[in-house]
């Protein structure tokens, strides 16, 4: 088994990538260990941002890279340690056995060379699969530069995978992680995407019968640590989301963990991680495009979530009757989340909706109402200014509700619960 020591080390220095998250897998058990069916892996995360129902470790933290931004950088005076495939397979299955996990969350820093890396990490998820027959979840981080034949083959066997972006500008991979390149970051996405498209037309064909990235993609941006806008990381994100087909783009805000002229000395925030989340959330279900959420050189607004920011720009636009606005317009009403709009829909086909209605429905009217009228009915301020205020201070009590919560969990989800009632 594994030592103690080597756990630590490898388990501490894994704590840093946050694009690890429920699966969303469709990975039966077929008679061995373990499930990652359905609902995957629990939603449950400790204080310090890792989920409780993964074993979230590196192969190693002995890497060949000197990215600025990272403590496992080459030249960082860190303890070092390299667990071998068998360490890991077995402390995983002891570890399920125990009910401590329902599954594997697998990095590494680059060893010797990427190749090399990318054969230990196959190795580990291959004999979980083969040797193990372990049936649970595995998110697997692939090495850039590595053989795509390796990424292939580690695809048939993990539910998901991701190759981190890190930093949203060649100009700033050239400055803070010289041994990497934008095209070494989104070539392996894309290769990934149009296989998926390959191997799931193959399996409706009957040509295939196995899995191929089931749970898809992820990658992380880090946000603070480059001088780039929120404007610009949006783009990317949407870019990545359309053209490479990613599940989730998580954004972890640049803490100053290491010492570095070329680094900022103060880190990026909570806040600014927050509104980027609630940004991204826009993107993937509320039907907006990046280009009406905030300009390329520009950064989100601090005092009002993008949504509600979004409608103060657009006032022409409102009041909305909520009793004949369509799907589309009713998903951009601040205070009415996806699901709701949705059940309005339902709703109204039956009778005609009032305040109090939607109040049953949980609607949150404080901010809702300002921009809705109910059978021509409208409960919300005389004038723009007036609502401007009323959201500013609606906006500042929840900010630093929500900021506590980000604080006690330290998480890229954190505010994403509470998130999805209050756009």
């Amino acid at each position: 088994m594994i030592s103690q020591e080597k756990l630590t080390i490898l388990t501490e220095s894994a704590k840093y990538d946050v694009s690890c998250s429920s699966s969303g897998s469709s990975r039966k058990n077929t008679g061995g260990m373990g499930n990652g069916y359905v609902a995957g892996c629990c939603h449950s995360f400790t204080p310090d941002g890792r989920c409780v129902s993964l074993l979230k470790i590196l192969l190693s933290n002995d890497c060949i890279y000197n990215c600025k931004y990272c403590p496992n950088r080459l030249d960082a005076d860190v303890p070092r340690a390299t667990a071998t495939p068998d360490e890991i397979c077995e402390l995983t299955i002891d570890f399920y056995k125990r009910n401590y996990i329902e599954g594997l969350f697998l990095s590494s820093a680059v060893v010797k060379n990427p190749d090399y890396t990318m054969e230990r990490l196959l190795s580990v998820v291959k004999k979980l699969r083969t040797e193990y027959r372990f049936n649970g979840y595995i998110h697997l981080k692939g090495i850039p530069k590595a053989d795509p034949k390796l990424m292939e083959e580690a695809a048939l066997y993990a539910d998901r995978m991701s190759y981190n972006v890190e930093l949203p500008s060649e100009s700033s991979l050239k400055l803070l992680a010289p041994q990497k390149s934008k095209e070494s970051l989104l070539s392996p996405m894309k290769t990934l995407a149009m296989q998926t498209q390959q191997y799931r037309e193959d399996k409706k064909k009957g040509l295939f019968k196995g899995h191929f990235l089931p749970a898809g993609q992820t990658t992380q941006m880090i946000v603070g640590a480059s001088p780039e806008s929120d404007g610009q990381i949006l783009r990317l994100t949407q870019a990545l989301y359309r053209k490479n087909d990613l599940r989730r783009v998580y954004y972890s805000s640049y803490v100053p963990v290491v010492q570095d002229r070329l680094l900022p000395e103060v880190g990026a925030g909570q806040l600014r991680e927050h509104r980027l989340y609630q940004a991204d959330w826009l993107l993937r279900f509320y039907g907006f495009s990046v280009e009406e959420i905030v300009e390329e050189g520009e950064n989100l607004s601090m005092e009002f979530d993008p949504k509600c920011a979004w409608a103060l720009r657009n006032m022409h636009l409102f009041p909305v009757e909520i009793n004949r606005a369509p799907l589309e317009m009713l998903l951009r009403v601040p205070g009415i989340g996806a699901k709701n709009a949705h059940k309005i829909l339902q709703a109204r086909k039956y009778a005609k909706l009032t305040f109090e209605d939607l109040l049953k429905m949980r609607i949150a009217l404080k901010r809702a109402k300002h921009f809705i009228t109910c059978g021509g009915k409208y409960l919300g301020a005389a004038h723009e200014s007036q609502v401007r205020g009323l959201l500013t201070a609606i906006e500042t009590q929840e900010s630093e509700e929500q900021l506590d919560i980000f604080s006690m969990l330290s998480t890229p989800q954190n505010a994403l619960i509470a998130l999805h009632g209050q756009l």
